[in-house]
């Protein structure tokens, strides 16, 4: 399966924050909508993305105020991304390398929508049960 298959199935809404807003309202969207990253973005332009890991290791644990910093001051700035070309398994062993739970899909430097590690994973054990029904029907005999 393909990530463009993927975000024809689980959608292609990103939800986005500016650089300047403060890291609070960052975590409040995304408490708010149950999801553990945000693109920021510049206009259309993805610039940087904030996870809630960037919220615990570097606001929590230096001290920070979130209501005070700035997103522009703990976003990751070269994050890893996707094209919709590329494979659910290429995704999964970019995010195992990089050791990332969310990758934006990006044609063209524009945002096409985002995975995480919960949506590969699903899609995974989908496909494998899939295959594992039709070894069954095949053993069985219903070759329908």
């Amino acid at each position: 399966m393909t990530i463009k298959q993927l975000l024809d199935q689980k959608g292609r809404e990103v939800y986005t924050i500016s650089p300047n807003a403060s890291v609070f309202e960052a975590i409040k969207q995304m408490s708010d909508r149950g999801i553990g990253a945000l693109m920021v973005t510049e206009g259309e332009r993805p610039i940087g993305i904030i996870t809630e890991r960037d919220y615990a290791r570097k606001v929590i644990l230096q001290g920070r105020s979130s209501k005070d910093t700035p997103v522009a001051e703990i976003m990751t700035r070269d994050f890893v991304y996707i094209r919709p070309e590329q494979t659910i398994e290429e995704a999964m062993a970019i995010m195992t390398e990089k050791r990332v739970r969310h990758l934006p899909v990006l044609v063209n430097e524009r945002l096409e929508g985002i995975i995480s590690i919960g949506d590969v994973v699903k899609s995974i054990i989908a496909n494998q049960q899939f295959v594992i029904e039709q070894l069954t029907n095949y053993i069985h005999g219903d070759r329908s």
